[in-house]
């Protein structure tokens, strides 16, 4: 199984610019991200992809694969699927959000299990058990519900399900990584965006709107995003913890 991971890497973050080239502990986030897809056997190549010099320099520079793209792109899943047509022998393309520089090389290997175990789903993503106490009503913490076969019934930042009656519902903390099928990226990249896309801001929710599945695999636990300054300060201060 030939799988190209591929980490969309933008300069131009209206919350955080230039958050890939931020430093935390020794080394800018980019290159943690790289490390870590690195660290995940399954994957046979490893590109991070942006519109940035300044990030294409950086990666040269501790000895990464970079690939160049278009500066419109509106998603990473856009600057995925670009640089995806650039490789037609991977039948697998991975998503690996350049915001997660604590992801591990087993969660990845867990994201993309099914098409290890011999399976070729259209899409995976990855959850992990919620913690009703403090994330059920975050809107920051995306929900998803899963059917009997794993699959995404629903991804939202409410509250979902209400529970009018008490009980063990199948919730789950939803991690922003994804797996797709090639042929599958090629069709997700050219639909159209959808109502309930634009209402949560989710971008997979496009893929449930238009009537395909997202295989959901499980993880143990979430691992800190970088979205604001504020996520920055608290990832150095875990890297100073551990020394």
């Amino acid at each position: 199984m030939n799988i190209l991971a591929v980490i969309p890497a933008r300069y131009n973050s209206s919350r955080f610019p230039g958050k890939p080239l931020a430093l935390i502990g020794d080394r800018p986030m980019v290159q943690r991200v790289y490390e870590a897809a690195k660290s995940c056997s399954d994957f046979t190549k490893v590109v991070v992809a942006t519109d940035s010099q300044a990030i294409a320099d950086c990666v040269l520079q501790f000895g990464g694969e970079v690939e160049m793209t278009r500066s419109d792109h509106a998603t990473g899943t856009d600057r995925v699927a670009e640089v995806a047509q650039r490789y037609p022998n991977m039948e697998v393309v991975v998503n690996v959000q350049g915001d997660q520089p604590f992801v591990t090389g087993q969660m990845l290997s867990q994201l993309v299990s099914p098409y290890i175990a011999g399976e070729l789903p259209a899409m995976t993503t990855l959850a992990c058990p919620l913690n009703p106490e403090v994330a059920y009503s975050d809107p920051n913490t995306v929900k998803v519900l899963c059917d009997r076969k794993s699959n995404a019934l629903y991804f939202s930042r409410a509250s979902i399900p209400y529970f009018r009656n008490s009980g063990n519902a199948p919730v789950f903390h939803h991690l922003g990584l994804y797996a797709f099928e090639r042929n599958f990226l090629a069709q997700y990249a050219q639909m159209t965006p959808t109502p309930l896309e634009e209402c949560e801001a989710l971008e997979q929710l496009r893929v449930l709107e238009h009537g395909f599945d997202i295989r959901v695999c499980l993880t143990e636990k979430a691992v800190l995003e970088i979205n604001t300054p504020d996520d920055l300060v608290q990832a150095q201060s875990s890297i100073l913890a551990r020394v």
